[in-house]
């Protein structure tokens, strides 16, 4: 089939220009007005200085201007608000992109769409502000300068934390702007003059004075409880860096013998993790299930436990059909059996390292790594004839984002967010009105997950990333004397009144989960806490925030819980989710699966319009828009409009004329 010409193009009703982007193409325009004689008067070309040097275009615009005009552009300082029109200032928080990453489909996407909204406003008079910036990436970046460092033969550990930030800070320095020059590349029409950074100080003091006013208010705690812990990387991970994969693996169905019963008299469990049992702390059956009922108030014997008895209880949460209908309860290794644990006042048993062996609690496999564990576990079952059968299963199995490993739940000290009275004003924002989530659809998704929210694991032990603002005394309890202050001086001050001038401090070494920082984006990013500053005064609320459907609950539910609770108003009054672009197999984009297409190589070969236009076809909140039709599309778009000037191009100059 051949393909479209320009002429067919540009020359189709403007009623379907409008639907194919209302944003781009008006409903309104004078008679004489035509897409042929708005470029010829309004487009220019680029001299090999970067200035423009002739109103006049070739008849085939040449793409490879466009890192020239872009420039340009910047330099006459065209993406800065302009109060001269008046009205009311339309805002977008760009989502900061992390300090490490290179550009991908998702940037571009998100790039076309805010551009495409902040360039239509601008063009309207309002004072148009899109804010850029990126993300400090706790975990990202702390991997990254470890690879750096074992090249020169140095380990983390070799280091201070304050050598290793400094070491980490000049490679920033070196490598962290190659994503912003990458955005910058695709046309983004930011106010780079006021690019932020989640570690710089203005938003290191919104941090801090956040943590500090949460935790004044009870809403921040520190306790020991079930969190993911990532054995490679030493830390709690948050959800989102947990990914679910299925794969094939073995249920394992072995023998609790019931205790003062016969040598026959025992119950088959199964279980996908048999290295967890010594974990255990009770046998679980449903009260309903007639076939265990007579054991209910016995004991049961842990296997390979030299005799440990644990009691066998009854729970409707427990599934008859699963497995043999017995359930095996180790609190302190699933999360399903840790709240069982916690409703009915049961113990809880850590039989694991944080490097991922077996503890002491394992006896004879103290110190064995948990898969190796698992294999030699088995094989002594079946020698002891407590193995009953090994079957294969598919497993939901929990992974690092980052580093593929295995994550394992694991109970750890770590600091939290009580955040049910916070999302409480969240979702009565929707309600009310106060905020719109496009597509509609969403929204229920946002209830629910706000409805069920858990408390927030805000802590990290990482090196890298913004300092817990809390000092614990020397010779006393972590848990009970400490003082969270701005600095280490106010730190050192309220201690002295507390305990004494003799006392002696020192700062916790885990650092704030990379969400925390973002949460404060919309505002931190424009002077909070200083409400007084101008850009907080003029530009707070946010009009627009325009993310990826996927982070619905990990970013935005945040920023607008932490919106409400320190500025009293939601930080924007619009979120337009767009869709995800994957593979032909409806997988995401990865590096590790071979599936990524730099956009900056299609830009290279169809200039960055065609991939801009391909991509702001895209449906808004789409679950996948695929790779294939994507290339397909840029191609098409390429050659409808490569014999004319595009209205990315002139919409610039239609601004100024």
């Amino acid at each position: 089939m051949a393909l479209a010409g320009p002429s067919h193009l540009l020359s189709s009703s403007s009623t379907c220009l409008r639907r194919l982007n209302p944003l781009l193409f008006f409903a309104h325009r004078r008679p004489a007005w035509t897409p042929r004689r708005a470029a010829h008067r309004f487009c220019a070309v680029v001299s090999e200085r970067d200035v423009f040097t002739s109103p006049e275009v070739a008849k085939s615009f040449d793409f490879t201007s466009e890192e020239r005009i872009y420039k340009w552009w910047e330099s006459q300082g065209f993406f800065k608000p302009n109060f001269d029109r008046g009205g009311d200032p339309f805002v977008i928080p760009m989502p900061p992109a992390n300090v490490t990453g290179s550009l991908h489909m998702g940037h571009a996407m998100f790039v076309t769409l805010e551009d495409i909204m902040i360039r239509y406003f601008r063009m309207k008079g309002r004072p148009a502000l899109w804010i850029p910036g990126t993300d400090h990436a706790g975990i990202a970046t702390q991997l990254v300068v470890e690879k750096m460092l074992a090249a020169e033969g140095i380990k983390r550990a070799d280091l201070t934390q304050e050598e290793f930030t400094k070491r980490v800070w000049e490679w920033k320095e070196k490598y962290g702007s190659t994503i912003t020059n990458q955005i910058k590349r695709l046309g983004a029409s930011c106010d780079w003059t006021r690019e932020c950074f989640t570690l710089d100080d203005q938003l290191s003091h919104a941090v801090v004075e956040a943590f500090i006013r949460l935790h004044e208010k009870g809403l921040i705690y520190q306790g020991s409880y079930l969190v993911n812990w990532s054995p490679n990387l030493q830390t709690a991970v948050s959800d989102l860096e947990v990914e679910y994969s299925e794969e094939p693996g073995y249920l394992y169905y072995m023998k609790y013998r019931v205790a003062g019963g016969s040598r026959d008299d025992f119950m088959t469990i199964a279980t996908t993790r048999p290295e967890t049992l010594f974990g255990d702390v009770a046998i679980a059956v449903n009260p309903e299930d007639e076939r265990y009922a007579k054991y209910v108030g016995k004991l049961a014997i842990v296997p390979l436990t030299f005799g440990r008895h644990v009691p066998i209880i009854a729970d409707r949460y427990v599934d008859p059909e699963f497995g043999t209908g017995v359930l095996k309860i180790s609190p302190g290794h699933d999360q399903n059996d840790y709240h069982i644990a916690r409703k009915l006042g049961l113990p809880i048993l850590n039989v694991m390292n944080k490097d991922g062996t077996l503890n002491d609690v394992a006896g004879l496999y103290s110190g064995m790594d948990r898969f190796e564990a698992r294999e030699k576990l088995w094989s002594d079952l079946v020698e002891t004839n407590l193995a009953v059968k090994k079957e294969p299963y598919t497993l939901r199995v929990p992974r690092s984002q980052r580093g593929g490993e295995v994550i394992e739940p694991l109970i750890s000290k770590q600091w939290f967010v009580t955040m049910e009275p916070l999302a409480e004003r969240a979702l009565h924002a929707v309600e009310k009105g106060q905020l719109t989530i496009l597509p509609e659809r969403f929204e229920k998704i946002y209830n629910n997950w706000l409805t069920n929210i858990k408390d927030w694991c805000i802590s990290r032990q990482l090196w890298w990333g913004h300092r817990i603002p809390v000092w614990y005394i020397v010779g006393k309890k972590c848990e009970e004397d400490y003082v969270v202050a701005r600095n280490a001086e106010e730190a050192l001050a309220k201690a002295q009144e507390k305990y004494g001038k003799s006392v002696e401090i020192y700062q916790d070494p885990d650092v704030l989960d990379t969400w925390f920082s973002s949460a404060l984006w919309p505002f931190s990013t424009l002077g909070w806490p200083d409400v007084s500053r101008e850009d907080f005064k003029h530009f707070y609320p946010a009009t627009v925030l325009e993310p990826a459907h996927d982070i619905l609950f990990f970013w935005v539910a945040r920023m607008v819980m932490m919106g409400i609770e320190f500025t009293g108003t939601v930080p924007f009054s619009y979120v337009y989710l767009h869709g995800l672009i994957r593979d032909s197999e409806g997988r995401k984009m990865s590096k590790s699966l071979g599936n990524v297409i730099d956009p900056l190589d299609t830009m290279n070969e169809y200039g960055t319009d065609a991939l801009r236009f391909t991509l702001c076809m895209g449906t808004a909140g789409q679950v996948c828009f695929s790779m294939v039709f994507c290339i397909l599309l840029i191609k098409l778009v390429h050659f409808s409009v490569v014999n004319t000037p595009f209205y990315f191009r002139t919409l610039i100059f239609l601004q100024k004329g």
